[in-house]
């Protein structure tokens, strides 16, 4: 049986999709007015396999990813840049689809907009309005009123009286109860503004994943994901305007990826650890760095550092070494009741537990290096079992040989080239009996961390340390 931790519950509990067979997930998605962060790519990366997995157990999964395109800061941005808005975000979407694919996350079925879902949004504001769940205040913007949902704070387990404390408004807000939050926002000189009853606006961040969840899944739907910022306020908003709209249990089960840290603080831009997929990808095969972010359980905060991908190079490589020099079989397929597999299968259904599963695939590793030395064809079963596994994380896709040869480090070309034209030349100098050239060689592959291996039929491989 399935348990997936609900962050609403505060429990793992047994998974029961609301119809059989079919699970309905839901995942906040990026604000695209820069270029993603390695926090971004945690979040994609873990509901990417917890999607991945749901598949593997048979379901049918109608996953839904949002993409905020109406925010502050787009427009801060788009105005600081001199360019329309649609510009600046069409620009960072395509972007952020390239940092996907490079990490081998598969694409949601559907990836709503916000701007596309202005309609859905004032309908829905329409009907807080007329259930007295939100007002339109004197400055023109739309609030929902919290006072009016009685379990308001409940997914964070906060109380209002809690909630209060500290609470201001701000000089220009029309509040009634400082808790409120804004639906629809009344525009200001130089942005982008939608018509709407209560005038020229936009709307505001809560109301568009309400909006856009239930009109893709339904006004009940199975799980709700998103990152570690976002149970409160946003998730905890949602809930409130989106039961206060439908009268209906909002989502089952909530989800929340644990926070990406550097050095134990916070990842941000104002303290200079701030880290995009690209730059981290300039260094580090796209591999490496998804086996980094799954390495540790999805929802415990990860620490960010060059040493701890390093680690999870080293460990994505003995994974590689296994599969060295195992011959390719396609009519070999992964038994999925052997042992192993079913290990496998138990520790990610125990609430996806990532570390879990990759000790199973350690342990089979193991075995696949015994069996390639003295039972080739057990050691071609293990090695279909082993790849199963890592297609189900997102992992495994690359050549064997190649990949150990780079050491898992990204290898330009020019380099490629060289490190063959420095071995050619050690060949040949050591056949010609150039003992200086030989070693002048070897020195400069040192140089560059290359380990050259000689092969008794004369041949040579060579990997990066």
């Amino acid at each position: 049986m399935l348990k997936i931790y609900n962050t609403l519950t505060r429990s793992k509990q047994n998974f029961h999709p609301i119809v059989e067979g079919e699970v309905g997930l839901y995942v906040c998605g990026v604000t695209v007015y820069d270029y993603c962060h390695i926090g971004h790519a945690r979040v994609m990366v873990a509901f990417d396999v917890i999607c991945r997995y749901l598949r593997e157990r048979g379901y049918n999964v109608r996953y839904i990813r949002n993409i905020t395109d109406i925010d502050d800061k787009i427009f801060n941005r788009a105005h600081e840049n001199g360019e329309d808005y649609r510009a600046l975000t069409e620009r960072f979407i395509i972007a952020m689809h390239d940092d996907e694919r490079a990490l081998h996350v598969l694409p949601p079925d559907v990836e709503p907009k916000a701007s596309e879902h202005i309609g859905e949004i004032v309908a829905m504001i329409s009907t807080l309005i007329s259930k007295n769940a939100a007002y339109a205040a004197t400055n023109g913007d739309v609030y929902f009123s919290v006072e009016h949902f009685a379990t308001y704070g409940r997914l964070t387990n906060k109380k209002l009286d809690e909630l209060l404390v500290g609470a201001r408004v701000e000089l220009d807000e029309a509040k009634r109860n400082p808790l409120d939050f804004v639906l629809w926002k009344a525009t200001k000189p130089g942005e982008a503004h939608w018509s709407s009853p209560w005038g020229e606006g936009r709307p505001g961040w809560h109301i568009e994943c309400s909006a856009m969840s239930t009109k893709c899944l339904g006004d009940t739907f199975d799980i709700h994901g998103g990152g570690p910022d976002l149970p409160f306020p946003h998730h905890e908003n949602e809930i409130a305007q989106s039961e206060a709209a439908t009268g209906k249990t909002y989502v089952h089960t909530w989800m929340h990826a644990g926070a990406v840290r550097v050095d134990n603080e916070k990842m941000s831009k104002s303290l200079g650890n701030f880290f995009t997929i690209r730059d981290v990808l300039k260094n580090y095969h796209p591999e490496v760095v998804r086996y980094f972010l799954i390495s540790s359980h999805y929802r415990s905060p990860i620490s960010y550092s060059e040493e701890n991908l390093k680690i999870a190079m080293t460990g994505l490589r003995r994974f590689y070494v296994a599969l060295r020099n195992v011959p390719v079989d396609d009519s070999v397929h992964c038994n999925k009741n052997s042992d192993e597999f079913m290990r496998f299968m138990a520790a990610m259904d125990d609430d996806f537990n990532t570390p879990e599963a990759f000790a199973v695939m350690f342990d089979l590793a193991k075995e696949l290096n015994v069996a390639k030395e003295n039972n080739p064809e057990r050691a071609i079963k293990l090695a279909a079992q082993l790849k199963a596994m890592g297609a189900i994380l997102g992992l495994l896709h690359e050549d064997p040989a190649q990949f150990v040869q780079s050491g898992s480090l990204v290898i330009d070309e020019d380099f490629r080239t060289e490190v063959e034209r420095l071995i050619e030349l050690r060949k040949t100098a050591r056949a010609t009996k150039n003992w200086a050239l030989a070693d002048s060689a070897r020195e400069q592959l040192k140089a560059k961390n290359v380990v050259v291996e000689d092969r008794p039929d004369g041949s040579s491989v060579w990997r990066v340390e």
